[in-house]
């Protein structure tokens, strides 16, 4: 089957997805709502386990563009983005043949911990197992590129949503993501708050650099 020239991968629990229907692009909806299917996978590691899982599943036939978002986007948007506004910025983005971009309205500044985050507020405390600590972007950072790990990050795609490129994945082996996965998939219920150190990673992970990768990986 030939790959399309843009896949949208939503990450699905419970969400109503029905807005997908208006983009007028193929779509793969993975389903960690409990409910068998094609694209059913275990309920575990945040988004971020489910774009590994697609990369690793289709590594070999990605889409020439592949758009990552939860399933409910549009509040991390700019206002006013409706599907139809999505849809055309994706394809404006393929016109101008960019690499990698965020969709959130906004961009984060983060140290190696995840700080500033809110992810230590009282108020918050159990909302999700991992509340209350910091967030290890330096630590998974180390475990996934070679080289010294940044003292700072500029996160252009918070939220999990990005749009990338073929080729800016396949910059990265295949062993690479499957060692990503291991990583997400350690800390399935993000207790250490591993998947959201990969929401902070993603625009390093598509960044091209293949001077980051690691030789075990090759």
């Amino acid at each position: 089957m030939k790959a399309p020239e843009v896949e949208v991968v939503v990450a699905r629990y419970r969400e109503d997805v029905s807005w997908t229907t208006r983009l007028g692009l193929p779509v793969a909806i993975y389903d960690k709502s409990g409910q068998p299917g094609e694209l059913a996978l275990p309920n575990l590691g945040r988004e971020s386990h489910t774009y590994l899982t697609h990369i690793v599943r289709r590594y070999d036939a990605l889409a020439g563009y592949t758009v990552f978002v939860q399933a409910a986007p549009f509040e991390h948007m700019p206002p006013g983005t409706t599907p139809e506004r999505l849809a055309e910025r994706i394809r404006q983005n393929v016109r101008l043949g960019l690499g990698f971009t965020g969709f959130a309205f906004f961009k984060l500044k983060c140290d190696r911990l995840g700080r500033p985050h809110a992810m230590a507020d009282a108020t918050l405390h159990g909302h999700r197992p991992g509340f209350g600590q910091d967030i290890p972007v330096g630590a998974v950072y180390e475990q996934l590129f070679f080289g010294p790990v940044p003292e700072r990050f500029l996160v252009t795609a918070p939220a999990g949503m990005f749009f990338v490129a073929r080729e800016r994945i396949l910059a990265r082996p295949l062993a690479f993501y499957r060692r990503a996965l291991e990583i997400v998939t350690a800390d399935p219920d993000d207790a250490g708050n591993t998947g959201h150190a990969f929401e902070r990673l993603w625009q390093v992970v598509f960044n091209g650099d293949t001077r980051l990768n690691r030789e075990q990986d090759q």
